[in-house]
């Protein structure tokens, strides 16, 4: 079953004022609702510290209302300040959901004997 999704937008001209402001509209859109991916569109914001500052303030919104944030509509300039930053991997993570890994067949530990026992 997929889990439920809803979309939100980042505006073009946000400030660091509107921040909380926005962050409260996405609270109340998730408040009550069971779990699921909130679809981010940032396509028409502008790259710059004051979105990916409202990117990481709305993902902690979501996480504490069980959601998971998805961020869709990135240009080159936002991924490379995020990457900058070093805050890819937190905001930019992929849609789908991980994969439940399977270990290799055919694969077989090798023990040294002169290695000390764990």
């Amino acid at each position: 079953m997929t889990p439920p999704a809803i979309s939100f937008a980042v505006g073009a001209m946000l400030t660091r004022a509107d921040i909380p402001a926005r962050c409260d509209d996405l609270a109340a859109v998730l408040r009550g609702e069971d779990g699921g991916v909130v679809v981010c569109d940032v396509s028409r914001a502008c790259p710059d510290v004051v979105t990916i500052e409202a990117l990481a303030r709305l993902r902690v919104t979501a996480r504490r209302h069980g959601w998971r944030l998805v961020v869709s509509g990135a240009g080159a300039g936002l991924l490379e300040l995020a990457d900058l930053l070093g805050l890819t991997d937190a905001l930019f993570q992929p849609a789908r959901q991980p994969e439940q890994r399977e270990q290799a067949g055919g694969v077989e530990e090798v023990v040294d004997a002169r290695d000390p026992p764990a």
